[in-house]
């Protein structure tokens, strides 16, 4: 059990050397985690207590907390406190496939794992309406789920299919493709458009980060070889944990662009 009252003395602290205080102590932090002398999980204590066993203010304590938290060594969890945040393996997705998550992450060699959030069949909201290209009286499955690699939470999935193509949600157990495919639906080309926020609450929440971090959120609109819309996705991703990556390719072999 890491000793904290004899690790974290202001003495220790200021002989980290010159400069702000706050900085020493989060150095001493971060060594403790890299070196991994406090596991992942474990709970950090409290800044009261961190200002008591090292004599100094509450606000030079949580300005080191603070900074540990955007750099994505320590989580707040609302209600329960500070944890050393879990290690962050970052992922490369390709653009130029179209791949199921389940799918993509079985040739990564990773554990996947995911929590269903919510699903069901609905009314179609306006917008998955006009995507989907669905008559009025045509229902949707919705299918939102936390997709975990290992311990590490990555993605918050929604997912939207017309009933004619999914009419119980419980068809899906694990990939949706695979689902799709049993019922001899199969996608064959994808449109996405991925952009760049702060995450909300419940999405913080979820994804075991800071509410305000940056997340990527990509819109995924999955066609049948007929043209039919088939599925339209948002997926919200930790922008810590994921890269998108996309070949270029010159067009014309001719005239060469200027670099």
């Amino acid at each position: 059990m890491t000793d904290f009252a004899s690790i974290l003395s202001k003495e220790k602290i200021v002989a980290r050397g010159p400069g702000p205080l706050y900085v020493n102590l989060r150095k001493i932090l971060d060594e403790l985690i890299a070196e991994e002398r406090i596991e992942a999980g474990t709970a950090l204590p409290t800044e009261r207590d961190i200002a008591e066993m090292s004599g100094l203010s509450r606000v030079t304590v949580r300005k080191a907390v603070d900074e540990l938290v955007k750099s994505g060594h320590l989580v707040r969890k609302q209600g329960s406190g500070t944890f050393v945040a879990q290690p962050v393996r970052r992922v490369e997705q390709p653009l130029s496939k179209l791949t199921s998550f389940t799918e993509d992450m079985a040739r990564r060699g990773l554990e996947t794992k995911s929590i269903w959030l919510s699903k069901g069949i609905f009314t179609p909201s306006p917008n998955e309406t006009m995507v989907l290209g669905l008559s009025h009286d045509v229902n949707v499955v919705r299918l939102e789920r936390l997709r975990t690699a290992g311990p590490v939470p990555l993605a918050i999935e929604l997912a939207a299919i017309s009933t004619e193509f999914l009419p119980d949600p419980d068809l899906v157990q694990g990939s949706l493709y695979q689902a799709l495919n049993a019922r001899g639906h199969h996608p064959v080309r994808a449109t996405q458009r991925i952009s760049a926020r702060n995450c909300e609450e419940r999405e913080a929440r979820h994804l075991g980060i800071e509410k305000g971090a940056a997340v990527l959120v990509m819109e995924r609109i999955t066609y049948l070889a007929s043209g039919r819309v088939i599925e339209f996705t948002r997926s919200i991703y930790r922008g810590d944990a994921y890269d998108f990556v996309a070949e270029l390719r010159v067009g014309d072999t001719v005239n060469q662009p200027d670099r």
